[in-house]
Protein backbone atom coordinates (compact mmCIF):
# COMPACT_ATOMS: atom_id res chain seq x y z
CA UNK A 1 0.00 0.00 0.00
CA UNK A 2 2.74 2.22 0.88
CA UNK A 3 4.48 1.38 -2.95
CA UNK A 4 1.10 2.75 -4.27
CA UNK A 5 0.82 5.87 -2.53
CA UNK A 6 4.34 6.76 -2.81
CA UNK A 7 3.95 6.03 -6.66
CA UNK A 8 0.89 8.09 -6.40
CA UNK A 9 2.61 10.88 -4.75
CA UNK A 10 5.17 10.85 -7.64
CA UNK A 11 3.30 10.66 -10.18
CA UNK A 12 1.23 13.54 -8.90
CA UNK A 13 4.19 15.45 -8.76
CA UNK A 14 5.42 14.84 -12.04
CA UNK A 15 2.05 16.21 -13.11
CA UNK A 16 2.47 19.43 -11.46
CA UNK A 17 5.80 20.43 -12.31
CA UNK A 18 4.42 19.24 -16.23
CA UNK A 19 1.44 21.68 -15.57
CA UNK A 20 3.83 24.63 -14.47
CA UNK A 21 6.04 24.22 -16.96
CA UNK A 22 3.14 24.27 -19.52
CA UNK A 23 1.94 27.28 -17.88
CA UNK A 24 5.20 28.95 -17.83
CA UNK A 25 6.20 28.49 -21.38
CA UNK A 26 5.59 31.11 -23.92
CA UNK A 27 5.70 31.69 -27.49
CA UNK A 28 6.92 34.39 -29.57
CA UNK A 29 5.88 35.19 -33.40
CA UNK A 30 8.08 37.17 -35.10
CA UNK A 31 7.52 38.84 -38.30
CA UNK A 32 10.43 39.87 -40.67
CA UNK A 33 10.22 42.16 -43.65
CA UNK A 34 12.62 40.33 -45.60
CA UNK A 35 13.30 37.12 -47.85
CA UNK A 36 14.38 33.61 -46.20
CA UNK A 37 17.69 33.72 -47.70
CA UNK A 38 18.69 37.54 -46.73
CA UNK A 39 21.55 37.33 -44.14
CA UNK A 40 19.10 39.53 -41.46
CA UNK A 41 16.89 36.58 -41.87
CA UNK A 42 18.92 33.83 -41.67
CA UNK A 43 20.61 35.30 -38.46
CA UNK A 44 17.38 36.23 -37.21
CA UNK A 45 16.02 32.85 -37.33
CA UNK A 46 19.18 31.10 -36.26
CA UNK A 47 18.37 33.46 -32.99
CA UNK A 48 14.81 32.29 -32.48
CA UNK A 49 16.04 28.48 -32.90
CA UNK A 50 18.65 29.01 -30.90
CA UNK A 51 16.76 30.52 -27.89
CA UNK A 52 13.88 27.92 -28.48
CA UNK A 53 16.32 25.00 -27.65
CA UNK A 54 18.47 26.60 -25.05
CA UNK A 55 15.31 27.36 -22.99
CA UNK A 56 14.23 23.57 -22.35
CA UNK A 57 10.73 24.79 -24.25
CA UNK A 58 10.22 27.63 -21.74
CA UNK A 59 10.37 30.24 -24.90
CA UNK A 60 9.28 29.58 -28.03
CA UNK A 61 10.50 31.75 -30.44
CA UNK A 62 8.57 31.53 -34.66
CA UNK A 63 10.19 33.81 -37.10
CA UNK A 64 7.79 34.51 -40.13
CA UNK A 65 10.10 35.70 -43.51
CA UNK A 66 9.15 37.96 -46.58
CA UNK A 67 6.56 39.88 -44.43
CA UNK A 68 4.24 37.24 -44.35
CA UNK A 69 2.88 37.98 -41.21
CA UNK A 70 3.06 41.91 -41.17
CA UNK A 71 4.58 44.03 -43.88
CA UNK A 72 7.95 45.85 -42.64
CA UNK A 73 5.71 48.75 -42.13
CA UNK A 74 3.54 47.26 -40.09
CA UNK A 75 5.68 45.26 -37.61
CA UNK A 76 7.04 48.49 -35.32
CA UNK A 77 3.16 48.83 -34.73
CA UNK A 78 2.44 44.84 -34.09
CA UNK A 79 5.25 44.33 -31.71
CA UNK A 80 4.37 47.95 -30.16
CA UNK A 81 0.68 46.90 -29.86
CA UNK A 82 1.56 43.06 -28.73
CA UNK A 83 0.08 41.54 -31.67
CA UNK A 84 3.61 40.30 -32.21
CA UNK A 85 5.81 39.78 -29.25
CA UNK A 86 9.04 40.24 -30.85
CA UNK A 87 10.25 41.50 -34.34
CA UNK A 88 12.57 42.88 -36.32
CA UNK A 89 12.83 46.66 -38.41
CA UNK A 90 14.50 48.70 -40.74
CA UNK A 91 15.17 51.67 -37.74
CA UNK A 92 15.60 54.32 -39.87
CA UNK A 93 12.44 54.05 -41.15
CA UNK A 94 11.13 54.91 -37.82
CA UNK A 95 11.95 58.55 -38.17
CA UNK A 96 8.48 59.38 -37.50
CA UNK A 97 8.44 57.97 -34.20
CA UNK A 98 11.44 59.14 -33.06
CA UNK A 99 13.99 61.83 -34.87
CA UNK A 100 16.85 59.45 -32.98
CA UNK A 101 16.27 56.51 -34.86
CA UNK A 102 17.40 58.24 -38.24
CA UNK A 103 20.66 58.51 -37.08
CA UNK A 104 22.41 55.72 -39.27
CA UNK A 105 20.74 57.09 -42.31
CA UNK A 106 22.57 60.58 -42.36
CA UNK A 107 24.82 60.85 -45.51
CA UNK A 108 28.41 60.53 -44.73
CA UNK A 109 28.10 60.34 -41.13
CA UNK A 110 29.54 57.05 -40.97
CA UNK A 111 31.14 56.22 -44.01
CA UNK A 112 33.21 52.59 -42.66
CA UNK A 113 31.59 50.01 -40.46
CA UNK A 114 34.23 50.44 -37.69
CA UNK A 115 32.29 54.42 -38.22
CA UNK A 116 28.90 52.63 -38.00
CA UNK A 117 30.00 50.81 -34.97
CA UNK A 118 31.19 53.56 -33.58
CA UNK A 119 28.19 55.46 -34.43
CA UNK A 120 26.19 52.97 -33.19
CA UNK A 121 27.75 52.43 -29.46
CA UNK A 122 27.10 56.69 -29.66
CA UNK A 123 23.66 56.14 -29.54
CA UNK A 124 22.57 53.49 -28.45
CA UNK A 125 22.03 54.58 -24.65
CA UNK A 126 19.44 56.83 -26.05
CA UNK A 127 17.81 54.58 -28.45
CA UNK A 128 17.48 51.88 -25.43
CA UNK A 129 15.74 54.77 -23.56
CA UNK A 130 13.57 55.97 -26.67
CA UNK A 131 12.48 52.28 -27.00
CA UNK A 132 11.45 51.60 -23.36
CA UNK A 133 9.32 54.60 -22.72
CA UNK A 134 7.32 53.00 -26.28
CA UNK A 135 7.35 49.62 -24.22
CA UNK A 136 9.70 47.94 -26.11
CA UNK A 137 13.15 46.08 -25.02
CA UNK A 138 16.13 46.73 -27.72
CA UNK A 139 17.81 43.21 -28.00
CA UNK A 140 20.60 43.58 -30.98
CA UNK A 141 21.25 45.91 -33.88
CA UNK A 142 22.87 44.55 -37.13
CA UNK A 143 23.84 46.83 -40.17
CA UNK A 144 23.43 46.78 -43.45
CA UNK A 145 26.24 47.03 -46.14
CA UNK A 146 27.34 50.72 -47.24
CA UNK A 147 24.68 52.16 -48.80
CA UNK A 148 25.08 52.28 -53.20
CA UNK A 149 23.28 54.41 -55.63
CA UNK A 150 21.11 52.09 -58.23
CA UNK A 151 20.02 53.36 -61.73
CA UNK A 152 18.48 52.34 -64.85
CA UNK A 153 20.41 55.32 -66.82
CA UNK A 154 23.87 56.14 -66.12
CA UNK A 155 24.34 58.82 -63.78
CA UNK A 156 27.06 61.10 -65.47
CA UNK A 157 26.20 64.65 -63.68
CA UNK A 158 24.11 66.05 -60.78
CA UNK A 159 21.40 66.66 -63.56
CA UNK A 160 20.79 63.20 -64.59
CA UNK A 161 19.34 62.87 -61.21
CA UNK A 162 16.54 65.45 -61.91
CA UNK A 163 13.15 63.73 -62.18
CA UNK A 164 14.54 60.72 -61.49
CA UNK A 165 11.57 58.36 -60.40
CA UNK A 166 13.56 57.62 -56.52
CA UNK A 167 12.72 54.60 -53.96
CA UNK A 168 12.33 56.14 -50.38
CA UNK A 169 11.08 54.43 -47.59
CA UNK A 170 12.00 56.55 -45.22
CA UNK A 171 11.93 60.33 -44.14
CA UNK A 172 16.00 60.48 -44.80
CA UNK A 173 15.50 58.79 -48.70
CA UNK A 174 12.57 61.75 -49.38
CA UNK A 175 14.84 64.20 -48.24
CA UNK A 176 17.50 63.04 -50.58
CA UNK A 177 15.12 62.99 -53.83
CA UNK A 178 14.49 66.53 -52.47
CA UNK A 179 17.17 68.11 -52.41
CA UNK A 180 18.86 66.14 -55.70
CA UNK A 181 15.59 66.92 -57.78
CA UNK A 182 14.37 63.37 -58.07
CA UNK A 183 10.79 62.16 -57.04
CA UNK A 184 10.36 60.09 -54.04
CA UNK A 185 8.02 56.85 -53.86
CA UNK A 186 7.35 55.04 -51.02
CA UNK A 187 8.15 51.25 -51.53
CA UNK A 188 8.78 48.49 -49.13
CA UNK A 189 11.51 46.00 -49.73
CA UNK A 190 8.86 43.11 -50.85
CA UNK A 191 7.88 45.43 -53.47
CA UNK A 192 11.28 46.24 -54.84
CA UNK A 193 11.75 43.87 -57.86
CA UNK A 194 7.74 45.02 -58.72
CA UNK A 195 8.27 48.29 -58.85
CA UNK A 196 10.85 48.34 -60.79
CA UNK A 197 9.78 46.27 -63.59
CA UNK A 198 6.82 48.42 -63.81
CA UNK A 199 8.79 51.67 -63.27
CA UNK A 200 7.41 52.78 -60.66
CA UNK A 201 10.61 53.73 -59.44
CA UNK A 202 14.15 54.00 -61.73
CA UNK A 203 16.37 54.27 -58.98
CA UNK A 204 17.24 54.09 -55.14
CA UNK A 205 19.97 54.23 -53.12
CA UNK A 206 20.48 50.65 -50.88
CA UNK A 207 22.68 48.00 -50.31
CA UNK A 208 24.88 45.79 -52.77
CA UNK A 209 22.51 42.05 -51.02
CA UNK A 210 19.47 44.07 -51.34
CA UNK A 211 20.04 44.26 -54.98
CA UNK A 212 21.52 40.49 -54.61
CA UNK A 213 18.61 39.18 -52.83
CA UNK A 214 16.12 40.92 -55.30
CA UNK A 215 18.16 40.01 -58.69
CA UNK A 216 17.70 43.90 -59.39
CA UNK A 217 19.10 43.18 -62.83
CA UNK A 218 16.28 41.77 -64.39
CA UNK A 219 14.73 44.90 -63.91
CA UNK A 220 16.63 46.62 -66.30
CA UNK A 221 18.53 48.48 -63.52
CA UNK A 222 22.28 48.50 -65.02
CA UNK A 223 23.93 50.40 -62.60
CA UNK A 224 25.66 50.07 -59.26
CA UNK A 225 27.26 53.03 -57.92
CA UNK A 226 29.38 52.61 -54.93
CA UNK A 227 28.65 55.89 -52.92
CA UNK A 228 29.34 54.05 -49.21
CA UNK A 229 26.21 56.64 -48.44
CA UNK A 230 25.43 55.20 -44.94
CA UNK A 231 25.45 51.64 -42.45
CA UNK A 232 21.78 51.64 -41.82
CA UNK A 233 20.90 48.86 -39.24
CA UNK A 234 17.66 46.45 -38.50
CA UNK A 235 16.90 46.30 -34.89
CA UNK A 236 15.27 43.59 -33.10
CA UNK A 237 12.75 44.95 -30.57
CA UNK A 238 10.64 42.97 -28.26
CA UNK A 239 7.32 44.13 -26.94
CA UNK A 240 8.10 44.77 -22.85
CA UNK A 241 5.00 43.22 -21.62
CA UNK A 242 6.05 40.09 -23.23
CA UNK A 243 9.54 40.20 -21.87
CA UNK A 244 8.13 40.52 -18.16
CA UNK A 245 6.65 37.51 -18.47
CA UNK A 246 10.11 35.53 -18.95
CA UNK A 247 11.69 34.16 -15.77
CA UNK A 248 15.39 35.67 -15.60
CA UNK A 249 17.42 32.68 -16.11
CA UNK A 250 15.32 32.83 -19.57
CA UNK A 251 15.83 36.78 -20.01
CA UNK A 252 19.65 36.41 -19.28
CA UNK A 253 19.24 33.33 -22.29
CA UNK A 254 17.96 35.71 -24.83
CA UNK A 255 19.61 38.52 -23.81
CA UNK A 256 23.15 36.34 -24.44
CA UNK A 257 21.66 34.81 -28.09
CA UNK A 258 21.13 37.92 -28.94
CA UNK A 259 24.99 38.98 -28.07
CA UNK A 260 26.23 36.57 -30.64
CA UNK A 261 23.56 37.38 -33.05
CA UNK A 262 24.51 41.06 -33.06
CA UNK A 263 28.07 39.89 -33.58
CA UNK A 264 27.54 37.47 -36.47
CA UNK A 265 25.50 39.74 -38.19
CA UNK A 266 28.35 42.51 -37.86
CA UNK A 267 30.72 40.16 -39.51
CA UNK A 268 28.49 38.33 -41.88
CA UNK A 269 27.10 42.24 -43.18
CA UNK A 270 31.03 43.20 -44.00
CA UNK A 271 31.69 39.63 -45.91
CA UNK A 272 28.37 40.85 -48.21
CA UNK A 273 29.82 44.02 -48.81
CA UNK A 274 32.56 42.91 -50.97
CA UNK A 275 30.91 39.52 -51.84
CA UNK A 276 27.40 40.52 -53.04
CA UNK A 277 29.14 43.27 -55.08
CA UNK A 278 30.75 41.24 -57.09
CA UNK A 279 27.58 39.08 -57.96
CA UNK A 280 25.99 42.43 -59.36
CA UNK A 281 29.26 42.96 -61.59
CA UNK A 282 29.28 38.97 -62.42
CA UNK A 283 24.93 39.60 -63.71
CA UNK A 284 25.90 42.12 -65.95
CA UNK A 285 25.90 45.57 -63.98
CA UNK A 286 28.32 48.52 -63.73
CA UNK A 287 29.69 48.08 -60.67
CA UNK A 288 31.71 51.53 -60.10
CA UNK A 289 32.16 54.61 -58.29
CA UNK A 290 30.12 58.62 -58.92
CA UNK A 291 32.01 61.36 -60.66
CA UNK A 292 33.44 64.56 -58.83
CA UNK A 293 30.72 66.63 -59.79
CA UNK A 294 27.93 64.03 -58.06
CA UNK A 295 29.67 63.14 -54.85
CA UNK A 296 30.33 66.78 -54.22
CA UNK A 297 26.48 66.96 -54.65
CA UNK A 298 26.12 63.99 -52.18
CA UNK A 299 28.35 64.98 -49.83
CA UNK A 300 26.67 68.93 -49.93
CA UNK A 301 23.50 66.61 -48.93
CA UNK A 302 24.80 64.85 -46.48
CA UNK A 303 25.54 68.26 -44.91
CA UNK A 304 22.51 69.49 -44.98
CA UNK A 305 20.67 66.31 -43.43
CA UNK A 306 23.14 66.44 -40.62
CA UNK A 307 22.27 70.01 -39.85
CA UNK A 308 18.66 69.08 -40.25
CA UNK A 309 18.42 66.19 -38.15
CA UNK A 310 20.52 67.84 -35.65
CA UNK A 311 18.07 70.56 -34.89
CA UNK A 312 15.06 68.36 -35.11
CA UNK A 313 16.86 65.38 -33.01
CA UNK A 314 17.22 68.25 -29.59
CA UNK A 315 19.21 68.09 -27.33
CA UNK A 316 19.43 64.04 -27.42
CA UNK A 317 20.89 64.05 -30.80
CA UNK A 318 23.71 67.06 -30.81
CA UNK A 319 24.44 64.74 -27.28
CA UNK A 320 25.11 61.28 -29.48
CA UNK A 321 26.92 63.38 -32.12
CA UNK A 322 29.14 65.25 -30.01
CA UNK A 323 29.99 61.81 -28.49
CA UNK A 324 30.49 60.44 -31.74
CA UNK A 325 33.08 62.89 -33.12
CA UNK A 326 35.03 62.59 -30.04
Amino acid sequence: MKKIIKALLILATFSLVSINNLIAAEKWDMPLAYAAGNFHTINADEFAKNVTKKSGGKLTIVTHANGSLYKGDAIFRAVRTGQAQIGERFMSALGNEDALYEIDSIPFLATSFDEAMKLYQASKAATVKSLDAKGLVLLYAVPWPAQGLYSKKEIKSPNDLKGLKFRAYNPATVRIAELTGMTPTKVEVAEVSQAFSTGTVESMITSPTTGKDTKIWENGVKYFYDIAAWYPKNIVIVNKDAWNKLDAETKKLVLAEAAIAEKKGWDVAKAGDAADKKILASNGMKVGVVNDSVKALFQKVGTTLTQEWSAKAGDTGKAVISAYKK
